[in-house]
């Protein structure tokens, strides 16, 4: 889906302006959470080819039962997936891309963090709606669907909501004046859909921007992966897991608004490259600490039961914290640091290569990570036995996400400084005097000048 709704995307960027592309792409997606909750979920009963689906079961075997489990709710598999899509699609490729057509280099270091912030506030209230909307059920009487009617309520917002977008975009379109871009932007003729893949993979800048989104993707999976195993392990009743799992979405949402208070200066003190150096150091750091703890817990035990502690809860919270430190890093500096990096290109790379990135490389970069640890695990055995080696790729992984980011900062720093040097050029272009048609010059204060310099002189 994603990559098909990427091909699609590049199409239509061809053919539409950027107004009517932002309009194509997000009333599908309103249309269907309105008719999912309205129309699809009431008659799921009726969609759902349930019978169908068992006598191929029958028919084929239990090699097919993921398949044939998929088209058995097929409904409810589309709803999920136009739900991960909502993310890449409408967050990142239409906001995000809107944010920086309307935003300059210097504005997006200070307001792409609160964007950012912005996106945890608006989490907070939509966990509390889903809570409202759960608890609703409870007052219900019996036989009474109350999971059809809490969707109603909760889709009827997302269609709101969603409608509301569609406004402010009009309205910024509308009545707020955009920031002026220097004209002599390479101009790209229409391409089709595989021109612009291969256009976009011959760009040393876009394939930079890939290799850290996709790097990303892979490093806090394998961390996060194998941190859950061992948190399992520590915390085995669902009540302690869940107690657990409470305290670390409040230390994340905590350090979150702290690094988002703090990236600002960041910015300003020390540029767009330490900034996005910073991610991937931390969680280097931290995924060595991590991992150190589970391979070399036996010789560090003695040490650390001193403290009370055991290698196994060591672990547990030395992952925790490389967890929280890393997404709080990266919805405060590398989110913003990605964007920013889409400000100097020419409109056909932007347009194009946001699309790949975020549709393509965000889901490539989370299932990159989950084929590494299958194979792993395929190979060894167990997740326990592979964790040397997922430790080795985290460092091989990371060291390209380094490299990629100190490679992107100097082609950033050369675009900025090519666009700034156009504006200059610019702003001198209307200081030279223009040449009429009969030779003499328009500008007053040049054509005076001019005549002093040029005419007879009385002897």
């Amino acid at each position: 889906m994603a990559i098909g709704f990427m091909v699609l995307y590049t199409k239509l960027s061809n053919v539409l302006s950027k107004k009517a592309l932002f309009y194509t792409v997000i009333l599908p997606f309103i249309a269907f959470f309105g008719a999912f909750g309205f129309l699809l979920y009431p008659l799921s009963n009726y969609v759902h080819p349930t019978a169908l689906a068992d006598k191929l079961l029958a028919l084929l075997g239990p090699r097919f039962l993921g398949p044939l489990a998929i088209m058995r709710i097929w409904s409810f598999c589309l709803f999920y997936v136009m739900a991960e899509l909502w993310g890449s699609v409408v967050v990142s490729v239409l906001f995000w891309g809107f944010a920086n057509q309307i935003t300059t280099v210097e504005e997006a270091k200070k307001f792409y963090p609160l964007f950012g912030l912005g996106a945890n506030v608006a989490l907070i209230f939509s966990g509390r709606t889903v809570k409202y909307f759960s608890n609703m059920r409870k007052h219900l009487g019996p036989g009474v669907d109350g999971w059809a009617i809490s969707l109603k309520y909760m889709m009827s917002i997302v269609v709101v909501m969603g409608l509301a977008i569609c406004g402010l975009y009009w309205w910024v379109n509308t009545y707020v004046p955009l920031p002026t871009r220097s004209k002599k932007k390479k101009e790209k003729p229409n391409m089709t859909t595989m021109e612009s893949l291969k256009f976009l993979a011959s760009s040393p800048y876009i394939r930079d921007l890939a290799t850290l989104v996709v790097a990303y993707g892979i490093s806090i999976n394998l961390v996060e992966v194998t941190w859950k195993s061992k948190l399992k392990v520590q915390f085995p009743s669902p009540n302690e897991y869940s107690s657990f799992m409470g305290d670390f979405s409040t230390a994340t949402g905590i350090a979150t608004f702290t690094m988002m208070l703090l990236s600002q200066w960041i910015f300003n003190k020390y540029g767009w490259g330490v900034a996005a150096k910073i991610t991937p150091t931390v969680l280097l750091l931290s995924g060595v600490g991590f991992f150190s703890l589970i391979l070399f817990g036996d010789p560090l035990a003695p040490g650390l039961m001193k403290f009370g502690i055991t290698p196994l809860l060591a672990a547990v919270y030395v992952g925790a914290m490389q967890n929280i430190f890393s997404k709080s890093a990266k919805y405060s500096l590398f989110d913003p640091c990605k964007e920013m990096a889409y400000i100097p290109l020419d409109e056909d790379t932007k347009v194009k290569g946001k699309a790949a990135i975020d549709v393509v490389c965000n889901p490539l970069g989370k299932s990159g990570g989950a084929l590494i640890q299958q194979f792993m695990i395929l190979t060894f055995g167990s997740l326990a036995n592979s964790t040397p080696y997922l430790g080795g790729v985290l460092l091989v992984i990371v060291g390209a996400w380094l490299g990629a980011a100190r490679s992107l900062d100097k082609q950033f720093t050369a675009l900025r400084q090519e666009e700034e040097l156009e504006k200059e050029m610019e702003r001198a272009a209307v200081k030279i005097p223009i040449v009429s048609t009969n030779g003499s010059l328009e500008s007053d204060s040049n054509t005076n000048t001019s005549t002093e310099t040029s005419s007879p002189q009385n002897v």
